[in-house]
């Protein structure tokens, strides 16, 4: 039997003036977005850093930003810069797996806790700053994405968890009730084909047992998502969780024809299941912490924090 999942540590709020480091973990980054995105970041009166490889492109694999060693470097000496009190990725896309295990992880955690947002690759990253750090993550929009940049209601919610927690303690969503009721349990999740991919890794949580499970993804056929959910399901990573809220599915076909198949794999769990929520990759994405105690409702479509995300 799995441990159950546990809170994690919280870390500090931003406040005005506070230093934030862009890394691109995963894929290339468009100048004209990280621009802009950094635009956006100095309009809340924060001073972005750009590590020295995110406009990297890797000289033989064009789905890199640079080099593994480079962009495992650059997320290693923004975290352990004391002067740095939050990482926000650039975007996600692909190539988190392979600088995970190039992290000084130990490093990492001897330099403190801070703010660290990313989704969909990221999700890698998410799970490992779970294990190894210990740590309370966002799950919000990238950097340097199109969210981000051009849509206000995303920008507003990550901007309120960030400076001020405490206003977005209740994340309402126009979600509704694949299965009804309420559950109680620590956040986690994030992009399923990084959930599955990262099974038995190194890094990675070993199951979901009173957990809160949110789960998106984009660019998958209605039965690759029934693989990914099957193999969670088989390998006993969903059992005992405690409730499911499910996210975006862009790209993966009509909503009519992926649904089935999550009520199909996830309906049987007896547990509460949201769907629609709102986050991961959809206009006007909502900002989920991870590694916090909350209750889900799934008729009314809400995630209540016991705490702020943030300290």
């Amino acid at each position: 039997m799995t441990e159950p999942v546990r809170p994690l540590v919280r870390p500090s709020r931003l406040v005005p003036g506070a230093r934030v480091a862009v890394v691109a973990p995963s894929g290339p980054v468009s100048e004209e977005r990280l621009e802009a995105g950094l635009d956006v970041l100095r309009g809340w009166d924060l001073d972005p850093v750009v590590a020295p490889h995110v406009l990297d492109r890797h000289g033989e694999f064009g789905y890199l930003a640079g080099t593994d060693a480079d962009r495992a470097a650059d997320l290693q000496r923004a975290w352990c810069d004391p002067s740095v009190d939050a990482v926000l990725c650039a975007r996600g896309g692909y190539g988190a797996q392979r600088m995970a295990d190039l992290l000084d992880w130990a490093a990492m955690r001897a330099a403190g806790p801070k703010v660290f947002v990313g989704f969909s690759d990221i999700t890698v990253l998410h799970q490992a700053f779970a294990t190894r750090l210990g740590l309370v993550t966002l799950h919000g929009p990238a950097a340097a994405g199109v969210d981000f940049v051009k849509n206000a209601r995303a920008q507003d919610h990550l901007k309120a968890t960030l400076f001020r927690p405490e206003t977005v303690r209740v994340i309402p969503s126009r979600g509704t009730a694949m299965v009804p009721g309420r559950a109680r349990g620590v956040t986690l999740g994030g992009c399923l084909s990084m959930l599955t991919s990262d099974l038995g890794t190194p890094h990675a949580r070993t199951g979901a047992r009173d957990g809160l499970v949110l789960l998106e993804d984009i660019g998958e056929q209605p039965y690759r998502i029934d693989r990914m959910l099957t193999q969670l399901l088989r390998t006993g990573w969903l059992d005992g969780v405690a409730g499911i809220a499910l996210g975006s599915w862009a790209g993966c076909g009509p909503y009519d024809t992926v649904r089935p198949v999550l009520l199909d794999r996830l309906g049987g769990l007896g547990v509460p299941v949201v769907e629609e929520f709102g986050f991961g990759h959809c206009e006007g994405a909502l900002t989920i912490p991870f590694g916090v105690d909350a209750e889900l409702d799934a008729d009314a479509g809400e995630l209540t924090l016991d705490e702020p995300a943030l300290r």
